[in-house]
């Protein structure tokens, strides 16, 4: 940051090219973006797992699917983060990565909603979609091409959009571009959790339901099609308010000297990674072991463990199913209310009790979480040895108490959120650079485990005929292990660090 406060380097560092400072608005609009992709994210995240397996897609094979999250992870957003870091495009470093990823969500959102209607007319079947339950391969097909393209330019998006805000920030500071970062995150999973939660939309726009497509498709396809209108919108506005300096060719030439290069360069460099950093890698696989069983499963969870239901049983099983999975896409409403609240209160607590303690704290607060999951499954099958689809319908109290969990979950996911970017970014500091390497290195430590997750969970709960249950009680042990290791192995930081470190890795 420049010495008067009113310019900063382009990126936060080496470029040479002088970024204006920006007013607070113009810092919130020009971070839209983020949540119109998170719309989308929330919407994937609550309807998708069910609806796949209405295609005819196996329960134990859905988290197989979710395999393209992790892959594209672990591919695309290092390579952005390193072609983005060298662009010398007229619209600066991020944006042409953000407008190109941000059509192709489109593109891949609207082949997602209209999969069934692919395949009936490719020849899925002739009958009715209120009389056909059987397997729909097309359509299949169709979707998972479409989720596989989803996620590989949501994380085209996502990488940039965040290291824009960095490049943004100037005099504003680290915390607060990193608190609206997150708030839009919140946004966008309430506009998208909203949606994923009614069971209107079919109504609201009739043209969309079809032979092949009944009134759970339609409303998926009607909230998808919503989303890209919200994109399309936040693109747009974040396209003209995040007013990039371009970067100078021969400042991003001098840049590459040294420096690794090439699609893995995030690999080659990872000896170079400073002290303290594979302690916190550790700890940020172990957490992100004992999150994604609930990201992923979380309103399949409440469709079949609470609500007793199943996408592929008898008409009423179906009509269950449905409930409960909009139910958990209310719980995940208040969950991001909870989020956005809490992105306000990371730093100040951090301050008070480093972020270490912060980070410790809301492992265990996950932990407990994960358990009354496990537990409130258990007893809502009223016979630990019994199957879920045989199970007798749960009580109000426990539905009322599985939403509580949702809500209690809303903090922890904000520290996540940002805690462990900001203790990155302190660690590559006190090197004197380095930001863009440990990011890379944090997002593997994030995408392997979910990966470990999505080939594990499915096969556990099939073997154990348990629904979701297993891979929630093994989210109960990574948690506590990754609380017990963030007490012994992540280092210790003065409690001024996380307010003094922006997200681009510089003072």
């Amino acid at each position: 940051m420049a010495a008067d406060g009113m310019e900063i380097s382009a990126g936060g560092g080496g470029g040479g090219n002088k970024q204006p400072q920006i007013s607070i608005v113009g810092l919130f609009l020009a971070c839209m973006v983020a949540g119109g992709v998170q719309y989308g994210w929330a919407l994937q995240l609550s309807l998708l797992t069910p609806y796949v397996q209405t295609l005819g897609i196996p329960h134990a094979l859905t988290s197989v699917m979710w395999l393209c999250g992790p892959i594209a992870g672990l591919l695309v957003q290092p390579c952005v983060g390193l072609y983005s870091d060298k662009c010398t495009s007229k619209l600066g470093r991020r944006r042409p990565f953000i407008f190109t990823g941000c059509i192709i969500i489109c593109i891949s959102v609207i082949v997602i909603g209209f999969s069934s209607d692919i395949g009936y007319a490719l020849g899925d079947t002739t009958e009715d979609c209120k009389v056909y339950t059987g397997k729909r391969l097309h359509a299949a097909l169709f979707f998972v091409m479409g989720f596989w393209l989803l996620d590989f330019s949501n994380n085209t998006v996502q990488g940039p959009a965040r290291a824009l805000m960095a490049d943004l920030a100037g005099s504003h500071g680290p915390s607060t571009a990193n608190a609206i970062f997150v708030s839009w995150m919140a946004i966008g999973n309430i506009l998208g959790y909203s949606s994923g939660s009614t069971d209107k939309w079919h109504t609201w726009f009739p043209f969309l339901q079809t032979k092949a497509c009944c009134e759970a498709c339609a409303n998926l396809k009607a909230a998808f099609l919503v989303s890209v209108v919200f994109l399309g919108l936040s693109t747009v506005v974040t396209m003209i308010f995040a007013n990039e300096v371009p970067l100078d060719p021969a400042a991003a030439k001098q840049g590459e000297e040294g420096e690794p290069s090439g699609p893995f360069a995030v690999f080659k460099g990872m000896k170079n990674l400073p002290p303290g950093m594979p302690q916190v890698l550790i700890v940020t696989g172990l957490t992100w072991l004992s999150w994604f069983p609930f990201i992923l499963f979380d309103t399949d969870w409440m469709g079949r463990e609470m609500y007793h239901g199943r996408p592929d049983g008898s008409p009423t099983e179906v009509a269950n199913y449905q409930e409960g999975v909009r139910q958990g896409a209310f719980g995940l409403l208040l969950n991001s209310i909870v989020l956005g609240v809490s992105s306000f209160l990371i730093e100040p607590m951090c301050r008070k009790l480093t972020a270490k303690v912060v980070w410790v704290m809301s492992s265990f607060l996950v932990c407990v979480a994960m358990a009354m999951v496990t537990v409130l499954s258990s007893w809502a099958l009223g016979d630990i040895g019994g199957n879920v689809q045989d199970a007798a319908a749960v009580d109000k109290g426990l539905k009322s108490t599985a939403l509580a969990i949702f809500v209690l979950l809303g903090f922890p996911f904000a520290v996540l959120c940002s805690v462990p970017f900001a203790v990155t970014a302190q660690l590559a500091a006190s090197k004197g650079g380095g930001q863009g390497l440990c990011t890379g290195v944090l997002n593997i430590s994030i995408v392997v485990p979910q990966m470990i997750i999505a080939v594990g969970s499915g096969p556990w709960d099939e073997l154990f005929g348990k629904g979701n249950i297993p891979a929630f009680g093994v989210a109960a042990v990574f948690a506590f292990i990754a609380a017990v290791a963030g007490i012994i192995m992540l280092p210790k930081q003065p409690k001024t660090s996380f307010r003094s470190v922006s997200m681009g890795g510089g003072h």
